[in-house]
């Protein structure tokens, strides 16, 4: 299993090889273009694994996290209006408004399940994105340029460099954290909650505020995803709380593979590339990508890290050896 294990990782740990050195060949060959749209696709990628911590872990179907996406932007953006630059004041706006807004709206959302969950997330995001259109003098739905970077300690930004930077210690960070949250107490509390309720329940565990816990850590990620998009983009929109967002995640984390340790950052990848190159080609890129991600998901269920994991069983020596008297001794023909 170990060794399955290390082969199914291969690709996303090569991916993440790749990427801490693409700046430096982007500098080399002169073509910043990369360097913006993989801070890009590194940004998503941690909003997406900020989701799976409720939608993999947990069951919790969130059509509303762009709400913290777009409440991490003007976190940056309303300071910066002011000319506040300090970092620091940023990041505290931002985790305390994610953090508030997510303990409200988790504990009303929690009170329910199914598909009555993923309509009230749906409605508090949509109150959140009224609320900024009908504030005018901060720019309503036109949005509102950014005219000042997060600044800590001298260091800025407000530069694609930089945020890529961050964006990607980040990524690393959450990721690896997700790795032993997984095994960790609190990680097979809301697994298990996923798969039965009532069992975890009848062993004396509150799944709600495991539930509610593991929202609201998902809420502050999203928002911290949201203040680097703001700083690489100088610009923060109301549209980045918009419904289809929401969508956005929900199928990069569905895609990449629920639950799983490298899942959103390989649908991330997977999502934002095939979206980029398929612009390049042809105007009706949408129909194309909808067949392709239709596709992924009656192929193998649990995604890309899943079809990845499969095939390094597969492939494996010890796995080869053993297939054939496992199989004789199931009585299974192969």
């Amino acid at each position: 299993m170990r060794m399955s294990l290390s082969t199914g990782n291969a690709l996303p740990v090569a991916l993440l090889a790749g990427l801490a050195l693409l700046p430096f060949a982007a500098a080399a060959a002169d073509e910043p273009f990369f360097t913006a749209f993989f801070a890009r696709v590194l940004i998503y990628a941690i909003a997406a694994t900020a989701l799976n911590v409720a939608l993999g872990l947990g069951g919790l179907v969130s059509l509303g996290h762009a709400l913290f996406l777009g409440l991490g932007m003007y976190s940056v953006a309303l300071p910066a209006h002011f000319g506040i630059a300090n970092g620091w004041i940023h990041v505290a706006a931002c985790v305390a408004s994610c953090g508030v807004v997510g303990i409200l709206t988790g504990y009303v959302s929690l009170r329910t399940s199914g598909i009555a969950f993923i309509m009230i997330t749906l409605a508090f995001a949509q109150m959140g994105y009224f609320l900024i259109v009908s504030l005018k003098q901060f720019g309503g739905d036109d949005g509102m340029a950014i005219p000042v970077a997060s600044e800590f300690f001298g260091f800025s930004l407000g530069s694609p460099d930089s945020v890529y930077g961050v964006a990607f210690c980040l990524l690393v960070a959450l990721t690896v954290w997700i790795a032993r949250l997984r095994s960790a107490p609190f990680g097979m509390t809301l697994r298990a909650g996923r798969q039965n309720a009532r069992r975890v329940a009848s062993v004396g565990l509150s799944l709600s505020r495991y539930q509610l816990t593991a929202y609201v850590l998902s809420a502050i990620l999203c928002g911290l995803a949201g203040m680097l998009l703001a700083n690489l983009n100088a610009y923060a929109s109301p549209s980045s709380m918009s419904w289809m967002v929401s969508g956005e995640l929900i199928v990069m984390v569905v895609l990449g593979g629920m639950g799983s340790v490298f899942g959103p950052f390989l649908g991330t990848v997977a999502f934002l590339g095939i979206e980029e190159m398929l612009k390049a080609v042809t105007e009706h890129w949408m129909a194309v990508f909808g067949i392709l991600i239709l596709a992924v998901a009656l192929l193998g269920k649990a995604g890309i890290a899943g079809l990845l994991a499969r095939s390094g069983r597969s492939n494996s020596p010890a796995r080869k050896g053993a297939k054939g008297p496992l199989l004789a001794e199931s009585g299974v023909q192969p």
